[in-house]
């Protein structure tokens, strides 16, 4: 195209004018048929991350809760909590790893009554990494860490504290005796 246009110059512009070609003599054209072929059926894509979901049901886990007369008098401050661990900002390897650690310590040391704080999470529904539904990922997790086998032998029972010791953030763990 570019060698049938004549440029013109005016007032400085540069502007091309073109130039018509000659059109060749009509032939028909050769009509080539062709069948398309269905399309191939194309694997379901899997998502960049799985959707969310809780590690086992409430279900699956045993029942654990601490005696309600025991969570009663621990709230209101007539039984003594022995000991305490926060774990917030923990990733859950560290999490994890901590918990186990600070309950053979205070197992060990004849504790009765701890604290573990988790923190209730954020719940977000457009976070791509909180696209989920359950509050907190500490908190899912730490029924089923306490059900490990490396622990459960160690623990009695678990509840949600009383709002005076962080509510639904932290758990009552009562551990057994030595």
């Amino acid at each position: 195209m570019a060698s049938t246009v004549d440029p013109l110059r005016r007032k400085g512009l540069l502007k091309f004018v073109a130039v018509p070609l000659p059109l060749p003599a009509e032939e028909p054209l050769p009509v080539a048929v062709t069948t398309k072929a269905p399309p191939k059926r194309q694997p379901p894509r899997k998502p960049f991350l799985p959707p969310y979901q809780a590690p086992l049901p409430s279900a699956a886990l045993p029942d654990k809760a601490v005696d309600p007369a025991i969570r009663r008098k621990v709230g209101r401050g007539r039984i003594e909590i022995d000991g305490r661990i926060d774990l917030h900002g923990m990733s859950q390897t560290e999490a994890r790893s901590a918990l186990h650690y600070f309950i053979h310590a205070r197992f060990s040391r004849g504790d009765r009554t701890v604290l573990v704080i988790t923190g209730k999470g954020v719940k977000t529904d457009n976070d791509y990494v909180a696209a989920m539904t359950e509050r907190g990922v500490l908190r899912t997790m730490l029924p089923i860490w306490l059900n490990e086998p490396s622990l459960a032998p160690m623990v009695s029972g678990w509840s949600v504290a009383a709002r005076g010791h962080g509510g639904e953030g932290a758990w009552y763990v009562r551990l057994r005796r030595a």
